[in-house]
């Protein structure tokens, strides 16, 4: 069931995942709805990434952990788990904005960690800009080429799930728009 910024959600949700492309602005929004509904919000990356950028061995188990409580709020990415989250999930977000205004905010987001080499999950830090040009598998690189992927995994998961409520949102100010209804309760 795909709904707009604009439609009821059938239920107050207890937990929910946000969905879009690398860049899109999950995180951030997941955290916005973390603290909106006074529930926890684990971040994904920080499961999944160990020290020097390897997949945690635990990462399995501690999803399985975190999505047998009753309330949370996390980015919906991750092959090994997506399903997982999904089954579990409430409510998904699904942040659907253009390609431009995606790597717009990631190409940005990416330079300002490098240059200021803030520290991630575990340790670790963007790695050097040159590396967009030389990772097939960089961020920026990874999100240009997996935009369009987000689209077909949700519309799988309506397939899957029909009776799982999806909001989609388009812009900036359809995230926000909703996100102020959800404050309200108007959502």
């Amino acid at each position: 069931m795909i709904l707009g910024p604009n439609d009821p959600v059938p239920r107050r949700p207890s937990r929910i995942v946000v969905a879009g492309t690398s860049g899109s602005g999950k995180t951030t929004l997941a955290k916005r709805l973390a603290a909106i509904l006074d529930v926890q919000h684990i971040e994904i990356d920080a499961l999944y990434h160990g020290s020097g950028w390897t997949p945690r061995e635990s990462f399995e188990a501690d999803v399985d952990e975190f999505i047998a409580q009753h309330q949370w709020v996390t980015e919906w990415q991750y092959r090994l788990v997506r399903d997982r989250l999904a089954d579990r999930a409430e409510l998904v977000v699904w942040i659907d904005l253009p390609r431009r205004t995606v790597m717009r905010q990631l190409i940005v987001r990416t330079v300002r960690r490098s240059l200021t080499r803030e520290v991630l999950w575990n340790g670790n830090i963007e790695p050097p800009l040159y590396r967009i040009f030389v990772e097939t598998d960089h961020i920026v690189r990874f999100a240009w080429t997996s935009h369009r992927g987000t689209t077909e995994r949700i519309a799988q998961l309506a397939e899957r799930l029909p009776e799982l409520p999806i909001v989609r949102l388009r812009s900036r100010r359809a995230i926000d728009r909703w996100v102020a209804g959800a404050v309200t309760g108007d959502a």
